[in-house]
């Protein structure tokens, strides 16, 4: 399992933060949207292998979709006004101790 920043909105692969989804989306949704998600995602390796350029983006824009359903992308789903840091190097926010603090 990825660390997850101590207020819950970031996971960090690699040293990179990754938005992760609205807490307070119902699990039955919250299921069905990463099902979607994976779906896309599987359609989108198989556009590819096939050089299928046209089903590649349209599964693209299925991940994207998801991706915003799950608040993983788009605005944030926080509501006290703190910036996004999502993609960024956790080093270089104001992460940065806690995530230091986890390194060997």
């Amino acid at each position: 399992m990825y660390p997850v920043t101590p207020d819950g909105r970031y996971f960090v692969v690699r040293g990179r933060l990754w938005r992760c989804s609205d807490p307070s989306l119902p699990p039955e949704r919250r299921e069905a949207l990463v099902r979607e998600l994976m779906h896309a995602r599987r359609r989108v390796g198989a556009a590819k292998r096939a050089g299928d350029a046209e089903a590649e983006r349209a599964a693209r824009a299925d991940v994207h979709r998801a991706k915003l359903a799950l608040g993983e992308r788009g605005p944030v789903w926080w509501s006290d006004g703190a910036p996004d840091w999502n993609r960024r190097m956790a080093a270089g926010t104001p992460y940065a101790e806690w995530w230091a603090g986890l390194l060997p």
